[in-house]
């Protein structure tokens, strides 16, 4: 089993100016853990929306790695999103789900991935060609590594324990886009 924070951290420690959008709940909250950066993009009440954003700003930055930290339950809310992500195809993109088959956060109930759903198979169905599952750190730092190497896109699915993060990344959507959008070289609105 692997353990969101440690994993976040790796991220962190393998990216110089590289954006990471990161889903609700422990996704932003273990990477606000492991690094406060301005590439880092916390959403706040936005279920299912990171792949979506992510994608956006993978397509705008076609000469730059985008990595999406998200989780098993965000994902099950915009599964349509894994089918743009693969007909618009960013070979700069790199999903990463941290699949703990539970939405945490409102009190542990089940996802489907606790059942039978796939989250690799569910994205190679929608057409994404890189597809992993991982349990271990081991497996993970590896699957990253190939995956910051090679063209993508990418889904790395990892198994998660269900511990509940302590990071609170900054609240206000206003400053996190500012900063987000400068850290990118976009001229202020």
């Amino acid at each position: 089993m692997i353990n969101s924070l440690e994993a976040t951290r790796f991220i962190v420690s393998q990216v110089t100016d590289e954006p990471i959008v990161a889903s609700l709940g422990n996704a932003k909250y273990d990477l606000f853990l492991s690094g406060d950066r301005p590439q880092n993009f916390y959403l706040w009440n936005a279920m299912g929306l990171a792949v979506s954003v992510g994608l956006g700003v993978a397509m705008a930055r076609p000469q730059q790695k985008v990595i999406v930290v998200d989780g098993d339950g965000a994902l099950l809310m915009n599964l349509n999103a894994l089918a743009t992500s693969a007909v618009r195809s960013p070979k700069n993109l790199i999903h990463i789900v941290w699949n703990n088959r539970q939405h945490e956060l409102t009190g542990g109930q089940p996802t489907a991935t606790a059942f039978r759903t796939n989250l690799a198979e569910v994205a190679r169905g929608a057409g994404i060609e890189r597809c992993e599952s991982v349990e271990t750190q081991a497996a993970f730092e590896d699957v990253f590594l190939r995956a910051f190497q090679e063209p993508g896109p990418w889904l790395i699915s990892a198994q998660t324990n269900g511990t509940r993060s302590p990071g609170r990344p900054p609240k206000s959507p206003t400053y996190l886009k500012h900063r987000f959008r400068e850290s990118m070289g976009v001229a202020p609105e």
